[in-house]
């Protein structure tokens, strides 16, 4: 199920059929021929029909859906005005560049194609990942595309780079580098790349978050500081001094200037985090009516006090904002109409705010994302399924209350690990849980935290640490399934971890990780530090005996049983539920599924 909201320039590729080339207030898109492009198994989970990531560049756009799959919009086949499939499967993450295309699979291998990737064939995909000198450094864990070159960050923390080094973006001199076919290491012990589908500069941030940046600064985009004519090409990765104060979340390029969204130094974890922008470059658009060649923050009136920043994204020369108060905020050149504001005036220098359609799923706005392309924007919604739960369910169980397995190192160090992560990834087994106390026994703290990293992402981090523990890693179960059958093992006599729903005299357990992911009132009650975390027995009588079971399979796997038959009277009674259950912020999919069944039935 999809929404996806589309404003600015509407040619090569044309994405939307009688439309004008330039389309300057946002409107809804769909796919032509939508059922077959997004899903051959008309049978599979709606949410694997979701959008996961949007990403384009001068002359294509890719659509990568949750069930691994992705079509593409490119001028070679603009005539026809369809997309076309991409012919690889298992894809985790794509990244399209002015000048180049690169595709992520979740085994770790990386296809490219571009003038400057593959000159002989430049419309054929490749493995790049394979050229990799180092056969220990070919599992790849992130990509990122430039305008004419790709950036790597593999397995073992190093960042290659492959294609154009004409303003030394590759961190080598231009003059004897201008571009590679193979990649080439460019840094060591790196923990996240950022740069642009149109940009020509990098930044690399190490593990000790250190910042890195080299390739064009003409406009001071690289943050060095004041801007001097020897520098306005920085062709060795340069460390950024000057860096704002807080966790640095991301940081998106255009050809002109860079974007900075920093997190501040809370360590509350039950407060929320404020998050704030910086900028610098040229002054058309970056927000500060001046040239700025540090890093300074963004400050408009449109950032309320109590607003935080969701989501941001950076294209050709225009940025678009995404805030939790659901408004979505623009700045920088509007030739095309990429800032949705009517017209295609240039250059809004001052922030402004963008006006949308109504939004099927506005309650939830967080689930929701921006994206720029070179002249054109995206709103979508791509919210959390339950089969792509774990990055958030990591952050939950990292809570103390979850640590209770301890594990010594060769030093005699101590970790604490996480009880039900290695429950679900050992399979229950406790002489898998004994094997891996012997491992640890002999592994320093540092190759210690970097197998419990691996178990917990389910990403080989470090493949001779992952070749030593992989026969004990459970790591081909789905997770929601995992999860609930730990949480419904009636062995288990863990009662804390459940929530206790008692209806005429029998009590239903629903565990309260599923809950805090489905709903903002259960996680403030679950996660409150003042609120007792004891569990709490609500009688749910009111509904009948169909529409909580209905309920209770929506909750575990976003989907309806196929052999209940839906009513209106149930789609009304759940319609009302929804509020009686106090999960309406978090659950618009389960009426849209109920009347998509209904209408099925007849």
């Amino acid at each position: 199920m999809n929404e996806i909201i589309f404003f600015g320039r509407n040619e090569e590729p044309k994405l939307i059929k009688n439309k004008p080339d330039k389309i300057t207030k946002p409107i809804q898109f769909k796919f032509e021929n939508e059922n077959e492009n997004e899903n051959e198994n008309e049978n599979e989970n709606e949410n694997e029909k979701q959008i996961k990531q949007i990403s384009t560049g001068l002359f294509s756009i890719i659509f990568l859906f949750k069930n691994g799959k992705a079509i593409e919009y490119s001028d070679e086949n603009d005539s026809k005005q369809n997309p076309s499939k991409i012919q690889i499967e298992n894809i985790q993450k794509v990244t399209v560049g002015d000048d180049n295309e690169a595709i992520l699979t979740k085994e770790g291998n990386v296809f490219a194609k571009g003038d400057n990737i593959n000159p002989k064939n430049p419309k054929e995909f490749i493995n790049i990942s394979s050229l990799i000198e180092d056969k220990n450094d070919r599992i790849i864990q992130d990509i990122v595309s430039g305008d004419g070159s790709i950036y790597l960050l593999t397995s073992n923390q190093n960042v290659y780079g492959i294609g154009s080094n004409k303003y030394g973006q590759l961190g080598f001199d231009s003059k004897t580098l201008e571009i590679t076919e193979k990649p080439i290491l460019m840094m060591k012990n790196v923990s996240k790349i950022f740069s642009g589908n149109s940009s020509n500069h990098v930044f690399l941030l190490n593990s000790n978050q250190e910042l890195f940046g080299c390739g064009d600064n003409g406009y001071g985009q690289l943050g060095l500081g004041e801007l001097r004519k020897e520098e306005t090409e920085i062709k060795k990765l340069t460390k950024i001094q000057n860096i704002p104060k807080g966790k640095i979340i991301d940081i998106q390029s255009s050809f002109y200037h860079s974007i900075m969204l920093i997190e501040d130094g809370n360590e509350d974890e039950n407060e929320n985090q404020k998050r704030k922008l910086y900028s610098c470059g040229n002054y058309l658009y970056n927000a500060l009516e001046e040239n700025t060649y540090e890093f300074t923050e963004i400050k408009s009136s449109l950032f309320e006090n109590d607003d935080n920043i969701l989501d941001f994204s950076v294209g050709f020369d225009h940025t678009l904002i995404l805030t939790s108060n659901s408004k979505v905020i623009g700045f920088g050149d509007n030739f095309f109409g990429q800032l949705g504001t009517g017209d295609t005036t240039n250059d809004q220098l001052i922030p402004i705010q963008i006006e949308l359609p109504k939004l099927r799923f506005n309650e939830n706005i967080s689930n929701y994302h921006i994206y720029c392309g070179s002249f054109n924007s995206f709103l979508y919604y791509s919210p959390h399924s339950f089969s792509n739960l774990e990055e958030d369910l990591i952050k939950l169980f990292q809570r103390k209350e979850f640590c209770n397995i301890s594990f010594k190192t060769e030093n005699g160090e101590i970790i604490e690990a996480h009880k039900l992560i290695l429950k679900y990834r050992l399979n229950q087994n406790q002489n898998e849980i004994e094997k891996l106390q012997e491992i640890i026994s002999n592994k320093s703290i540092k190759e210690s935290n970097q197998i419990f990293e691996m178990i917990y992402s389910n990403r080989i981090i470090n493949p001779k640490l992952y070749s030593e523990i992989k026969e004990i890693i459970n790591s081909n179960e789905k997770i929601e399934e995992i999860i609930k059958r730990i949480y419904l093992n009636e062995n288990e006599n863990e009662n804390e971890k459940d929530f206790i729903i008692e209806r005429e005299e029998k009590q239903y357990k629903f565990p309260k990780l599923i809950l805090i992911m489905r709903s903002e009132l259960y996680r403030g009650m679950f996660l409150s530090v003042t609120e007792d975390k004891s569990n709490k027995v609500t009688d749910y009588s009111e509904l009948s005996n169909k529409s909580f079971q209905i309920f209770e399979y929506w909750i575990y796997s976003n989907q309806i049983k196929d052999e209940i038959e839906i009513t209106q009277e149930i789609i009304d009674e759940l319609e009302t539920g929804i509020d009686y259950f106090q999960l309406n912020q978090t659950n618009p999919n389960l009426i849209d599924l109920l009347i998509n069944k209904f209408n099925n039935q007849n």
